[in-house]
C-alpha cells in the first residue's frame, strides 16, 4: 500500500449561518414588559369582575338561601328551577316591559335633552360658563338629594307641583290616571322624567365636546349658500353627531338597562314602576333567596346581551349604508 495516497476525506457540511436573535429577543423583551405593565389590571378584573360573575353564575343553579349558604361550593347539586321559578313568577315579564319601556324612553329623552342644551349653549354670550357649570348639578349631586327634592315637590299634600294644579296628583304613588280619555302610567312617566333629567348632562358633555370640535367651514358655507336653521341641523350638523349619539345610546341604555337605586328610592318599585333590578333587590332581602336572586339577575343580563346584539347589528348595517 506504499506509495498509494489515502483517500481524501470527506470534508464536513459548513455549518449553517447561526441567526441572529437580537430581534427575536427584543420581542420577548417587548412581550414580558407589556405583560408585566398589564397584570395588575388583569388581576384587578380577574379579583372584582370574574370572579364574582362566576360565583353569581355558580349560585344561580344551586337552591341557596341564606340560612345554608355556607353550605353551598363548587360541588353542589346544580339544578334549573331557579331559572324556572323566577320566570313564572307573577310579574316578571310586567317588570320586564316596565324595564325595557323605562330604558328606551329615559335614554332617548335625556339624549335630546342634551343635544338640545348642547346646541342652545353653543355660541358664545354673557353668563355661558356659569350655564353650563350649573346643568352639570343634576348629574352629580348625590341621588339620595336630588330623589328627597322630587319626592318633596310632587308631593300631593305640601308639594310645590300640586300648588299649581287645580287638583292634586298622587305622581309617585298613583299608577295610572286619565287625560283626555287614556290611562297613562303616572309613576312610570315621573320615574322616566327624572331618569332624564338627571343624566341628560351626560349626553350634553359628550355632544358639546363633539360640537366644538366641527369645523366652522361647513357650516359657513351652508349659510352662505342659504340655508335655514333647520336645514343646517339636519344636513351639516346632525350628520357629524350620529356616531356621538349612537356611542350614548349605548352607554346610556345599558346603565338605565340595569338602574336600580333611582327607582327604588322614588317609588320603591311600586304604583307599577317595578323593574327587573328591583326584583333581583327583592328575591334577595324580602325573601332570602340568593339562588334566585343570582338567577334573576343572570336572566337581566342575558336580556340586555340580546338587546345590544341586536341594537348594534342594526346600527352597523345603517353605518354601511351611509358609506
Amino acid at each position: 500500500m506504499t506509495g498509494q495516497s489515502a483517500p481524501p476525506r470527506p470534508r464536513r457540511a459548513a455549518p449553517p449561518p447561526q441567526r441572529k436573535r437580537r430581534g427575536r429577543t427584543l420581542r420577548e423583551q417587548e412581550a414580558r414588559a407589556g405583560l408585566l405593565l398589564i397584570s395588575p389590571t388583569l388581576i384587578i378584573t380577574l379579583v372584582v369582575v370574574v370572579l364574582p360573575l362566576m360565583w353569581a353564575i355558580m349560585l344561580a343553579f344551586q337552591s341557596v338561601r341564606l340560612i345554608n349558604i355556607r353550605r353551598s361550593g363548587v360541588f353542589g347539586n346544580y339544578t334549573l328551577e331557579n331559572f324556572g321559578y323566577v320566570i313564572s313568577e307573577p310579574g316578571f315579564w310586567t317588570s320586564l316591559a316596565n324595564t325595557l319601556v323605562y330604558t328606551v324612553a329615559g335614554t332617548g329623552l335625556s339624549i335630546v335633552l342634551g343635544l338640545v342644551a348642547a346646541l342652545a349653549l353653543r355660541q358664545r354670550f354673557a353668563g355661558r360658563t356659569l350655564i353650563r357649570a350649573s346643568i352639570l348639578i343634576p348629574y352629580v349631586a348625590p341621588v339620595v338629594a336630588v330623589t328627597f327634592l322630587w319626592e318633596t315637590m310632587l308631593n300631593p299634600q305640601y308639594g310645590l307641583v300640586n300648588t299649581w294644579l287645580s287638583e292634586p296628583i298622587a305622581f309617585l304613588t298613583q299608577a295610572q290616571g286619565d287625560f283626555l280619555g287614556f290611562k297613562i302610567p303616572v309613576a312610570l312617566l315621573t320615574v322616566i322624567l327624572f331618569e332624564a333629567w338627571r343624566y341628560f348632562p351626560f349626553a350634553f358633555l359628550f355632544i358639546l365636546a363633539r360640537l366644538q370640535a366641527m369645523p366652522a367651514d361647513l357650516e359657513e358655507a351652508a349659510v352662505v349658500d342659504g340655508a335655514a336653521p333647520t336645514q343646517l341641523f339636519r344636513h351639516v350638523i346632525l350628520p357629524q353627531l350620529w356616531s356621538v349619539i349612537a356611542l350614548l345610546a349605548v352607554l346610556r341604555f345599558v346603565f338605565t338597562f340595569t338602574k336600580f337605586d333611582d327607582v327604588y328610592l322614588l317609588t320603591g318599585g311600586g304604583a307599577g314602576t317595578e323593574v327587573v333590578s328591583v326584583r333581583v333587590y327583592n328575591f334577595l332581602t324580602s325573601r332570602d333567596d340568593i339562588g334566585a336572586a343570582a338567577a334573576q339577575a343572570i336572566v337581566l343580563a342575558v336580556f340586555l346581551v340580546v338587546f345590544l346584539i341586536i341594537y348594534l347589528r342594526f346600527f352597523s348595517g345603517g353605518e354601511r349604508e351611509q358609506r
